[in-house]
């Protein structure tokens, strides 16, 4: 059975608060009383709680994280690298989503009244920056993941972006594509700039100007990919590799080319980005670009404990690296 502090304060014959006052070197405590605290203690084994002390020292031992959803597709790599350093470090996650709105912001908000957590870690979701920023500036640590925004007020990890669409493009490039085509996501996203910047500055190394009618944004999703073939291949222009944004995206863009009638990758590559695990699985297996989603979410969680711990936020972003993957839909 678990030794209680109430088991060492009946030994020791002191009240229990003079225990915790022992445990946490208060110099209020007499030498011999202390001693005689510490040896019972010791004959015991007792060993406080990690919420105990949490609540002597003013913390919960907890990390709040706020996230827009589930639903996406790396999520749940970003929560087991969070998960990962927390658990290792003592450390409990409350974790929230803005499925519901409003409701759900009253909900997180009701926990950061009742100072729910120490330090939070976000995604961002929509509409929420300006409240993150107010509970920022008053005073609590914040950590953002894939800082799609680019918001240098906070610290944030994210990936190489700029340097992963360079990297589809070259490889495009190296398997004799010439006319390319993009599927971007949403224009206001920073990642999505990075990547149009990155793809676009690569085909310009190479002596090869992006024909910009054959860039079409859109949203991340599946059908986002299938209605931007439907119109690319309405516009009449050819072109022989598409590099779509994400890998949701990649996979309409493989279903929209099988309908067309246009092979890949005999007549189209196409490369995706973020490497989630359905991309080994589509037909053609996809070529993509890995976003290092579990090493992200410990980077944050470490910087986030590391903040905690005192020492200052870094000034700038923490990069994970991306890598390319090459499968069968645009091969080497």
């Amino acid at each position: 059975m678990r030794v209680t502090i109430a088991e060492v304060a009946r030994r020791a014959r002191v009240s229990k608060a003079t225990v915790s006052r022992v445990l946490n070197n208060k110099g209020d405590v007499d030498a011999a009383t202390a001693i005689r605290v510490r040896e019972v203690i010791a004959a015991t084994g007792y060993t406080p709680s990690a919420r105990a002390v949490g609540l002597a020292k003013g913390r919960t031992q907890t990390v709040g994280m706020l996230v827009p959803g589930l639903t996406w597709p790396w999520m749940g790599d970003v929560l087991q690298g969070v998960a990962d350093v927390l658990e290792a470090r003592g450390y409990g996650l409350l974790l929230n989503t803005m499925n519901r709105g409003a409701e759900s912001l009253t909900q997180f908000a009701k926990h950061v009244s009742a100072n729910a957590f120490d330090g939070l870690l976000l995604v961002e979701p929509p509409n929420t920056l300006d409240y993150i920023t107010r509970l920022h500036e008053s005073g609590l640590p914040v950590v953002m993941i894939d800082d799609r925004g680019h918001h240098p007020g906070f610290p944030s990890v994210a990936t190489s972006n700029y340097e992963g669409a360079a990297d589809a493009a070259g490889h495009l490039l190296a398997t004799g594509r010439r006319r390319l085509a993009m599927i971007t996501g949403p224009s206001q996203f920073g990642c999505t700039r990075a990547r149009v910047d990155g793809f676009c500055a690569t085909l310009d190394e190479a002596g090869i100007r992006f024909d910009d009618r054959l860039m079409i944004e859109g949203d991340f999703t599946r059908e986002a990919g299938l209605a931007g073939i439907r119109d690319l291949v309405a516009t009449g222009i050819a072109f022989d590799g598409v590099f779509a944004h994400n890998d949701l995206m990649a996979v309409g863009v493989l279903d929209g080319l099988r309908a067309a009638g246009r092979p890949v990758p005999g007549e189209v590559a196409v490369v995706g980005f973020d490497d989630i695990a359905v991309a080994a699985h589509t037909q053609p297996s996809l070529t993509t670009v890995r976003q290092p989603s579990r090493e992200m979410g410990e980077a944050a969680a470490s910087m986030l404990l590391a903040n905690l711990a005192g020492e200052p936020p870094p000034d700038q972003p923490k990069i994970v690296p991306t890598s390319l993957v090459i499968r069968d839909s645009a091969p080497a």
